[in-house]
């Protein structure tokens, strides 16, 4: 056994030095030499003894003084554990705030940029003229600047387009059709001049199965004179078609909050509403000034005669509300400016 540990790998220098001449046992002295000086040699037992201790020594030593230089990766790794949790969000109906990352990306607008994502809305027409009937036309293309043509169907359908000239009147809300080769197109008329924004609203499917929910914006021009109207003073009523709607709520920023919209009829009793993009109603909000846009969740059933929502704003400003809802078989929409504080 001694002899087997001597080939040990540990410290070979050390062993060399130690190794016993030919034909002598450990520990024995070499011819002429006084024993007692062999003796004082410590044999490889010894040796190999205070090796081990001094290893398991060192191994502790260096343990202590890992662990202290690791303890700012702890800390990280607990923060990550924390972010996990803090991820959580909310589902509609389930609470009156979410908070952590999936708060901040909802509290994020969207609509601001062409590319976001590792998307990019691609115009094939940009120029209208006012009041006249013309096409959109464009595409989505991934971050290899392939044309994406598959696409999640979200609220009934694969892609909303919203159009709005940028002093926020003139709302329209549209569901394109895609060609074969991934081109969008649907009617459009821009009823006056002036700077329109175009938002694409899609979720598209990756080749690995991946889903992506994101909202790309682009600016269409219809030349002409153009005067900016000024937005109207915030309001929680609003007149469509002889219908009154009642808007409540007390949106916060940064934090997702419920508001609801109620119907009434010229009677004053509330109509047969019907489902709309597979819920009773549907909310787009655009900020004042950069026009960003906010992601709006609906519930999908009414709560006591109610449309409610679950709204996340940014930040403080002013917002404009636009509500489409359903009855007798057509689509209306009310709208509302909104202070957040």
């Amino acid at each position: 056994m001694a002899d087997q540990a001597s080939d040990a790998p540990a410290l070979g220098s050390v062993r060399t030095a130690e190794r016993p001449a030919a034909g002598l046992s450990p520990g024995a002295a070499p011819a002429g030499q006084d024993p007692g000086v062999a003796s004082a040699v410590p044999d490889r037992a010894t040796l190999r003894l205070a090796l081990v201790v001094g290893g398991l020594v060192l191994a502790v030593l260096l343990g202590f003084g890992l662990g202290r230089i690791n303890g700012g990766g702890d800390a990280m790794a607990t923060g990550r554990a924390d972010s996990a949790l803090a991820d959580h969000t909310h589902a509609p109906g389930l609470g009156a705030h979410s908070h952590g990352a999936d708060q901040d990306a909802a509290a994020e607008a969207g609509g601001l940029a062409v590319s976001r994502d590792g998307y990019t809305l691609t115009p094939l027409t940009a120029e209208f003229t006012a009041g006249k009937a013309g096409e959109l036309r464009f595409q989505i293309r991934d971050g290899q600047r392939r044309t994406v043509t598959r696409f999640a169907v979200v609220h009934d359908k694969p892609m909303h387009v919203i159009v709005v000239r940028r002093d926020l009147s003139g709302y329209q809300h549209l569901h394109p059709t895609m060609a074969a080769d991934g081109t969008w197109s649907v009617p459009l008329t821009l009823p006056s001049p002036g700077v329109w924004r175009a938002y694409a609203d899609f979720t598209a499917l990756a080749d690995n199965g991946l889903q992506t929910a994101t909202t790309l914006g682009v600016d269409l021009i219809a030349p002409g004179s153009y005067t900016p109207r000024d937005l109207p003073t915030p309001a929680t009523t609003s007149k469509v078609d002889g219908f009154t709607v009642e808007y409540q709520g007390v949106p916060q920023p940064r934090l997702t909050v419920p508001v609801s919209f109620r119907v009434t009829g010229a009677d004053g009793a509330s109509p047969q509403l019907e489902r709309y993009l597979g819920a009773y109603g549907h909310l787009v909000a655009l900020r004042e000034g950069d026009l960003g846009y906010l992601h709006v969740h609906p519930e999908a059933e009414l709560v006591d005669g109610a449309i409610r929502f679950w709204l996340t704003t940014p930040g403080p400003g002013r917002y404009r509300f636009y509500l489409d809802f359903a009855t007798g078989g057509e689509v209306r929409t009310a709208e509302f400016t909104v202070a957040v504080p």
